[in-house]
């Protein structure tokens, strides 16, 4: 499929353009204060949810669709990848977040997370990782690094993203699972806080699935585990942030509360404890969206955008946007782009306004910028001129 360039969306982009900061502001406030322009092309339509992308070495893009399908893409031709692992497609579940590894062309690993059916079939649904290496078009080598030991039977708030650190390090986002969804101490779900189960959590781990040493213990246990984080809601926002070797992390909350997170080894993210929103009853969930012990996120959104997806913008061509963060917006519909300074969001601009529920943001090898969208499936690339 040839590359098209998609006019009416260019413009829409050109006029949500907006002053960034300056060239001498602080580590993630932007590069050169000269605003790119931007060109948006259309590389891929007519697609289910494309919910996890990433590029092989020779920027080749593989991406995965929600129904339990993968495909490379490459020089406008798409090629299924067989031997796809079976996944429950009901609620928010299905095959999730792909991640390429850091030194794929000594190792050729590839990793991928999905909802795998427990023994009563489609009623069931466990988080799953795996990584696995291809032989041409073929999945081979399938190894599970981690599956959830109780089951999700809501199918929703799998979270699920996949980001490697600067020490090769691998980090997984898992939502809450569980039964329910309900903040406040008397919630019927307490996943997110039970550090002895994987839902609610971000974990870290080798590139084989094993623990770190020096992974945290956490309270009630006795040695580390995978569990680096816990108290996470529905995660669907993860990066290294290669500008301060951090950890970043977006998260739904419930009506109202979206976070953006630093994760920081052993902390306590609160829910459902607390929240900067109300649960979906209207029901308070706490009186102090703060407490003693639990982690403060860097920002809020209310009401709730629904963020999934998160990518920083390093490449130079994008100039006073070199340092902002990119989020999508499932619920409004946009691209949001934030501007940060020591660390806190500054500002915030919408993108590609009305454009569909923005699923997936990366930076591609050649620093233009692939968005997946949904209704129908596709992706934009977003190129700097």
């Amino acid at each position: 499929m040839l590359t098209r360039y998609i006019s009416s969306v260019a413009i829409i982009l050109m006029l949500t353009m907006c002053r960034s900061t300056p060239a001498d502001a602080p580590a993630g406030g932007g590069g050169s204060a000269q605003e790119p322009g931007v060109k948006v092309n259309t590389l891929l339509d007519g697609r289910g949810i494309i919910w996890g992308m990433d590029f092989l070495p020779d920027g080749e893009l593989i991406f995965t669709e929600k129904a339990g399908k993968m495909f490379r893409f490459k020089n406008g031709t798409v090629t299924e990848i067989t031997g796809v692992p079976t996944v429950n497609t009901n609620g928010q579940g299905g095959l999730l977040d792909i991640k390429i590894d850091p030194d794929y062309t000594s190792n050729g690993w590839l990793y991928c997370s999905y909802a795998a059916p427990g023994a009563g079939g489609d009623n069931q649904g466990f988080l799953t990782l795996a990584r696995f290496k291809l032989n041409g078009n073929q999945i081979t080598g399938l190894e599970t690094l981690l599956k959830a030991s109780t089951p999700d039977t809501w199918f929703n708030h799998y979270g699920s993203r996949i980001v490697f650190d600067n020490k090769g390090y691998l980090y997984l986002s898992v939502g809450e699972g569980g039964t329910t969804t309900y903040g406040g101490a008397g919630s019927p779900n307490m996943n997110a806080q039970n550090v002895k189960v994987e839902w609610g959590k971000v974990h870290r781990m080798t590139r084989d699935g094993k623990v770190p040493a020096d992974n945290p213990v956490l309270p009630g246990n006795t040695a580390p585990t995978t569990v680096y984080t816990y108290g996470h809601r529905n995660p669907q926002g993860l990066l290294f942030n290669t500008l301060t070797n951090e950890v970043w992390e977006n998260e739904h909350g419930p009506r109202g509360g979206d976070e953006i997170n630093i994760i920081r080894p052993g902390r306590n993210y609160g829910w459902p404890l607390v929240s900067y929103g109300v649960n979906y009853d209207g029901k308070t969930i706490s009186e102090n969206p703060e407490k003693e012990g639990v982690e403060t996120p860097i920002h809020t959104w209310t009401p709730s955008i629904a963020p999934s997806g998160m990518a920083m913008i390093t490449a130079d061509r994008f100039k006073a946007w070199k340092g902002n963060l990119l989020v999508g917006s499932l619920a409004f519909h946009y691209l949001a782009r934030l501007e940060l300074n020591n660390g806190k969001v500054t500002k915030e601009t919408k993108m590609l306004d009305g454009i569909g529920r923005v699923r997936n943001i990366k930076q591609a090898p050649d620093g233009s910028i692939y968005v997946s969208v949904e209704g129908p499936g596709r992706i934009l690339q977003l190129v700097a001129e």
